[in-house]
């Protein structure tokens, strides 16, 4: 199921690059400013931390990231992940000639990192039953916590959007189950960003690899 649900992922975004090209909207997101918006809700989890660090960026799209990682980081090992081809083809020809750079489309070359980042994944389901999707997701957030030594996040839309707003091909996720299921599995300490302007939120989970103190 879950490579099938990919591989399907995989060719809704090529067919968005292909008609968008390298930007927000080849990779489905409305505009740069809210493409922007979501990177910062996510780089949080670097708030604090010094260089150098290592970043996996799982569903990179066409590298757009590494950008604003520049921006906020020091010396960052980043490794982008995307199931499409494509994309990793053409992240590779605009940011490949970094050394601290390096792109791929097949999971079994994702390694442990500090740090793993996801944004935009769990967004568009298509077809695929609810059930489905969300047994997906759940997944993949597993995914991300094994790829993490010290911290994942990720972002997904709001089971709170607004109902006349949804779209039936769309994933909204129920941001309080999300986060009672990052505490109890993953790390006591874990941020809920819901206050921003889209209809999403954003999980910042610190890993936590110390058994809980009775009674604490």
């Amino acid at each position: 199921m879950r490579e099938r649900l990919a591989a399907e992922a995989g060719r809704y975004y090529e067919a968005k690059l292909r008609e968008h090209g390298p930007s927000p909207r080849g990779v489905d997101w409305n505009d740069v400013r809210s493409q922007r918006l979501r990177f910062d809700r996510l780089l949080e989890l670097l708030d604090g931390v010094t260089a150098p660090l290592s970043l996996n960026d799982y569903g990179c799209g066409y590298g757009a990231l590494l950008d604003v990682l520049a921006e906020r980081q020091g010396e960052v090992s980043y490794t982008g992940y995307d199931v499409s081809p494509k994309m990793v083809s053409e992240a590779i020809r605009r940011y490949g000639g970094d050394g601290h750079v390096r792109f791929t489309s097949d999971r079994a070359e994702l390694a442990e990192a500090d740090f793993t980042v996801a944004s935009g994944v769990f967004n568009v389901k298509q077809d695929a039953p609810e059930a489905e999707w969300e047994a997906y997701v759940l997944e993949t957030v597993d995914e991300l916590a094994r790829l993490s030594a010290r911290g994942f996040a990720f972002n997904a839309l709001t089971a709170h959007a607004d109902r006349e707003r949804r779209r039936p091909d769309l994933f909204y996720a129920d941001p309080a189950a999300m986060l009672d299921r990052c505490l109890r599995t993953y790390s006591r300490d874990v941020v809920l960003r819901h206050d921003y302007e889209l209809y999403e939120f954003t999980l910042l989970v610190h890993v936590d690899r110390r058994p809980p103190v009775a009674g604490s």
